[in-house]
């Protein structure tokens, strides 16, 4: 935005001590995982005055993959003897008061990917095994995904498949601003916006009239992303900022849209506590079908599965943070988690069980 440090620190305290005389209530969301621990992190939430409140939205894809997705991935492993790649993240996601890691301990073959190249590749190297990739993630996953779908299917490969639970944020956002008249701003996601585009969140301000800023990840880039969209409430002048331009274009990573475009189309997917949103899920086209593991293992869809006392959603959809919920640091700790929030490095509920608790 073409600001120094000292410009954004000077900027930022002024439009907060204009803030703090106000009788204004604030409510920003911010959409990502990553920005709701690097807000804790930098400590800007202690920097911010009383009115103005920072809500954790749905930005994080562990966090809003429904236990039912989980129970799937256990029937890969009990019913088809297959070998399951998956992110280190997913381990501990429980599905009915079960995860990956305790069937791991049990012997099924549960290995942690960094890439999914490592499962194509290990299904390269072991023909007579059955391969399965288990992913779940949003835009920023979805051209590596798709690319390793891409390279099975140009090597022929018999022995691999992937279970996707793929969502993208613009149709959840649409989702959440119809359903939550509270939120009067948004912090948006600085890598999703790196692939599809600063173009793709538009339309929250185009039309729902809320301010929202595209924002990187250090405090300075916070600080900017915060300052510009409470700005532009104050001055009741709902603004849209790229305050992330030299790592998000307007148009995005084209290259990245373009496998997505080939490999997966859109259909509407169950966010865990949420519910089901339209067109907010990426599952993989016709063509590829051979690779989709729902279709190569026969796989039913199974209803959600909502633990009792569970609040994941109304914490998702800003409205309740993570210590209302009367499981949070009770039944419900990283240790032994009842919701996904409580899993993922990136839940709001795991931020606020490190951080906020102090």
């Amino acid at each position: 935005m073409g600001m120094t440090n000292s410009s954004i620190l000077k900027s930022f305290r002024e439009i907060m001590e204009i803030v703090q005389k106000s009788d204004l209530t604030i409510n920003i969301m911010e959409v990502c995982g990553t920005h709701t621990m690097a807000l804790f992190e930098h400590g800007i939430r202690s920097l911010l005055p009383q009115n103005i409140n920072l809500i954790s939205g749905p930005g994080c894809p562990v966090c809003v993959t429904g236990e039912e997705i989980m129970v799937e991935a256990f029937e890969l492993l009990e019913k088809h003897n297959v070998t399951l790649f998956t992110f280190g993240d997913m381990l501990k996601v429980p599905g009915e008061g079960r995860t990956l890691s305790i069937l791991k301990a049990q012997g099924f073959s549960v290995k942690v990917a960094y890439s999914p190249r490592n499962a194509i590749e290990f299904a390269e190297k072991n023909p007579n095994i059955e391969v399965v990739f288990f992913g779940a993630g949003f835009e920023t996953t979805a051209p590596a995904l798709g690319a390793t779908i891409l390279e099975a299917y140009t090597k022929k490969l018999k022995n691999f498949s992937m279970f996707l639970a793929v969502k993208t944020v613009p149709p959840a956002l649409g989702f959440l601003v119809e359903h939550n008249s509270l939120i009067d701003g948004f912090i948006l996601p600085g890598h999703v916006s790196a692939v599809i585009g600063a173009k793709a969140f538009r339309f929250i301000t185009e039309n729902y009239q809320i301010p929202a800023a595209v924002t990187g990840f250090t405090a300075e880039e916070l600080l900017l992303g915060i300052s510009l969209v409470v700005k532009s409430i104050l001055k009741k002048e709902p603004s849209y900022y790229n305050a992330y331009p030299h790592v998000v274009r307007e148009q995005g990573n084209v290259e990245a849209q373009r496998i997505i475009e080939e490999v997966f189309e859109k259909g509407d997917a169950n966010w865990r506590g949420i519910g089901n949103i339209p067109l907010s899920g990426l599952f993989i086209r016709e063509r590829y079908s051979q690779y989709d593991a729902r279709k190569k293992y026969g796989l039913r869809e199974k209803p959600p599965i909502v633990p009792r006392g569970c609040k994941c959603g109304e914490i998702m959809l800003g409205r309740m943070l993570p210590p209302e919920c009367p499981l949070f640091a009770k039944g419900c700790t990283p240790e032994k988690p009842v919701g996904a929030c409580m899993v993922s490095s990136e839940g709001s509920c795991a931020a606020y069980y490190k951080y906020g608790r102090r």
